[in-house]
């Protein structure tokens, strides 16, 4: 009888694959080590993290309501100007045209209105004295007063023409920073349909605001005044603080998602924050200052349970709601007696990322309790599975 070599080879790695795999699955236990932490005294703070964009209080936009030129520009990107400060100048040839034409308008409308008041003087005498008839006196009335109405005509044309003429001399209309500047000499700007942008002008950058978008499920915490920090990839290392001033109550939806936008204001003392930075934004909620208080692993954790039924849930009364407020609830926390694990029943309160609050507990400040494990028993159920048989694919739970 042949014996395929090839097959031996197989059949002989197959078995020190299964004794291997036998010593490993069921090996000695290996010995559990504890992670430990402090019960310590400290503040708790509960934060809603979004994202928002730096904008100055105050932009006005500066444009032009007539048509022309920019004959001159006097300020430039960045600098500084007062209310009523010179910006720019249109050219005024054709607008100062336009006001010589009205003011000749004028003038001949005044002296048709002289003319018309000295012909309704003598046809008066005319008429006292019978000399003239009724339709001659009504004529001459009605010739000045339509004089006097073409006066006050021509009067309203020559002020339109004036403002016009004003216009294209262009002010600043706040005091604040030029922060955009759209046009340069020798360009034409039409305001036939709507008053094209010139400048952008920003009251001063030392008061500016954080305008953070807020998702719906969030915003029901978020109330004026609450104190916010913030950070911008500029400075990285450094903390922005400001307070919420405005939560605006109109929506944003975008991609079925609906947002409001809140309102953060902060002091830009040192003019190092610029508009339109993004900032990264935590808004504080809520807050316990030197309360007790046990590391969030502490909460979470449980040891490792041979017995299924303790392995599968939390202890009885684990998760009971305990207090009215609706934050504190029932739970536990362990600690190393001789050690083994022991638990400890505790009350916990406001919680953030980092630590819970415990109301009521048997343990102290600088006591350690355990907040995680390495090692342990190795399961039976790996022992018991043959490994060469097929595996049937499991699903994650929970994304992650």
């Amino acid at each position: 009888m042949k014996i395929n070599k090839k097959a031996t080879i197989f059949l002989a790695g197959a078995g020190v694959l299964a004794a291997g795999w036998y010593l490993v699955g069921n090996g000695a236990d290996e010995e559990i080590t504890y992670r430990l932490g402090k019960v310590t005294k400290g503040d708790i703070v509960v934060g809603i993290s979004a994202t928002g964009t730096l904008n100055p209080v105050t932009t006005v936009q500066v444009g032009s309501q007539v048509s022309g030129t920019i004959a001159r520009l006097y300020v430039d990107f960045n600098d500084n100007v007062k209310e009523g400060q010179l910006l720019a100048q249109l050219d005024p040839t054709f607008l100062q045209a336009t006001v010589n034409e009205q003011r000749a308008n004028v003038s001949r409308a005044d002296a048709e209105v002289q003319e018309a008041e000295r012909n309704l003087s003598r046809t008066s005498n005319l008429f006292s004295k019978a000399l003239v008839s009724q339709a001659d006196m009504d004529a001459a009335t009605t010739s000045a007063d339509a004089a006097r109405a073409s006066l006050l005509q021509a009067r309203a044309v020559l002020e339109r023409a004036e403002v016009n003429l004003r216009y294209a001399t262009i002010r600043s209309p706040i005091s604040g920073v030029v922060i955009s500047r759209n046009v340069d000499v020798g360009q034409t700007v039409a305001a036939s349909l709507q008053a094209p942008t010139l400048f952008t002008i920003a009251r001063d950058l030392r008061k500016m605001q954080v305008d953070v978008t807020v998702d719906e499920a969030d915003i029901g915490a978020v109330k004026n005044g609450q104190s916010v920090v913030f950070r911008v990839d500029a400075y990285p290392e450094e903390v922005f603080a400001g307070n919420v001033s405005q939560v605006r109550i109109g929506p944003t939806l975008n991609q079925n998602v609906v947002t409001y936008t809140v309102i953060v204001a902060f002091e830009n003392a040192g003019l190092k924050l610029l508009p339109g930075m993004t900032a990264t934004v935590t808004i504080e909620v809520d807050r316990k200052n030197q309360v007790t208080r046990v590391p969030i692993q502490a909460v979470r954790f449980t040891p490792a349970i041979e017995n299924n039924e303790e392995q599968t849930g939390p202890a009885k009364g684990d998760r009971k709601e305990a207090d009215s407020d609706g934050r504190s609830r029932q739970s536990r926390v362990w600690i190393l007696r001789n050690r083994e694990p022991v638990p400890v029943p505790v009350t916990i309160g406001l919680q953030d990322l980092q630590f819970a609050e415990l109301v009521e507990s048997d343990v102290s400040e600088g006591d350690e309790v355990i907040v995680g494990s390495e090692g342990g028993p190795a399961r039976a159920s790996q022992s018991a599975q043959n490994p060469f048989q097929p595996q049937m694919p499991t699903r994650r739970r929970g994304g992650m």
